[in-house]
C-alpha cells in the first residue's frame, strides 16, 4: 500500500500522526531565527536544502524541527520542507543484481531534500519479531534509527516499509552512498526519516544511502558489529560495488538477541 507518510504499525504502539508539539506564534509568512522557537530547536533549511555551513561543522546528522499544524506561520514558510513531500522527478527501475532501485531524472544539488523513508512505525518488540522472521532473500529492510541525546539516552525509531511505504522503500544500500538520513520532526517526537543529497547528483544516477547510519555520523553511533561466521548465513548480501563494500548489508545485533 502506497503512503507518502509513515503510519502507525500493526502493533499500535506508536502513532506518528499524533500532534504533541506546540506551535510557534510567528505572524510572518516565513519564520526566521532566533525569533521562531521551531528553528531554534535544531538544524534548519536554506531554501530546499539543509544549511550547508552548519552541516560542515557537525560530524553527525542533527535533527530538524519543522513548523507544524499548530504554528501561526503560513504554508509558504521556509521551515516547512519535508512535510510538503516529494518534489523531484525520480524513477523506480530494475537493477542488474539488487532488485528494484531508484534513480534521479534530474540533477540534484548537494544538501537538497530528496524523499522520505516511510512505512509502519513499530515498537522494539514488533520490529525485532519481524526482522527475525525475515529470510536473507526478502528484499525489505526495516530501518532502526537511534538518536543519541545530550543526557546519554538513546531514542529509537523503527520503520518497516514491507506493507505500507513510499518510493523510499526501493532505495538501495551503498557503502559509499550519495544520500544521508536526517530525523525531521513536524507534529510530534516521532521523526520523519528524510533523505538529503550528500553530494551533487547527476540525472540518471542511482540513489542510495548507508543503512547502518555510519555515513555523516560519529563513529560508533551504529550498533553494527562484526558478526560471528555462522551469522553470515542470516545476512543479506551487499551488491553496491563500491571500493569499500563490506559484502553484507549492515547487521544490528540488538535486533537478533534474545530478551
Amino acid at each position: 500500500q502506497y503512503s507518502p507518510d509513515s503510519v502507525a504499525g500493526a502493533d499500535g504502539e506508536i502513532d506518528p500522526s499524533q500532534v504533541t508539539f506546540p506551535g510557534c506564534s510567528c505572524r510572518s509568512s516565513s519564520c526566521v531565527a532566533p525569533e521562531c522557537p521551531c528553528l531554534c530547536r535544531g538544524q534548519n533549511y536554506s531554501g530546499l536544502c539543509l544549511r550547508a555551513a552548519e552541516q560542515q561543522d557537525q560530524p553527525f546528522s542533527r535533527p530538524v524541527f519543522e513548523c507544524n499544524s499548530l504554528c501561526c506561520c503560513g504554508e509558504s514558510c521556509q521551515n516547512r520542507l519535508v512535510q510538503r513531500g516529494l518534489q523531484l522527478r525520480l524513477q523506480v527501475f530494475r537493477t542488474h543484481r539488487k532488485g528494484w532501485g531508484v534513480r534521479a531524472l534530474e540533477p540534484i544539488p548537494r544538501d537538497t531534500f530528496v524523499c522520505e523513508y516511510a512505512g509502519e512505525v513499530l515498537g522494539f518488540a514488533e520490529a525485532q519479531r519481524r526482522i527475525q522472521a525475515q529470510s536473507p532473500q526478502e528484499p525489505n529492510y526495516i530501518i532502526a534509527v537511534r538518536e543519541h541525546l545530550h543526557d546519554g539516552r538513546v531514542m529509537e525509531t523503527f520503520v518497516d516499509p514491507t506493507r505500507v511505504g513510499n518510493v523510499g522503500r526501493f532505495l538501495n544500500h551503498s557503502c559509499e552512498p550519495n544520500l544521508f538520513m536526517v530525523p525531521v520532526r513536524v507534529d510530534s517526537m516521532v521523526p520523519r526519516l528524510a533523505l538529503f543529497a550528500a553530494t551533487d547528483i547527476s540525472a540518471g544516477e542511482e540513489l542510495s544511502y548507508d543503512y547502518s547510519g555510519r555515513f555523516h555520523n560519529l563513529p560508533g553511533a551504529s550498533r553494527e558489529h562484526k558478526p560471528l561466521e555462522e551469522e553470515n548465513s542470516l545476512r543479506k548480501p551487499c551488491y553496491c560495488g563500491s571500493r569499500t563494500c563490506s559484502s553484507f548489508l549492515p547487521w544490528d545485533s540488538s535486533l537478533f538477541s534474545t530478551p
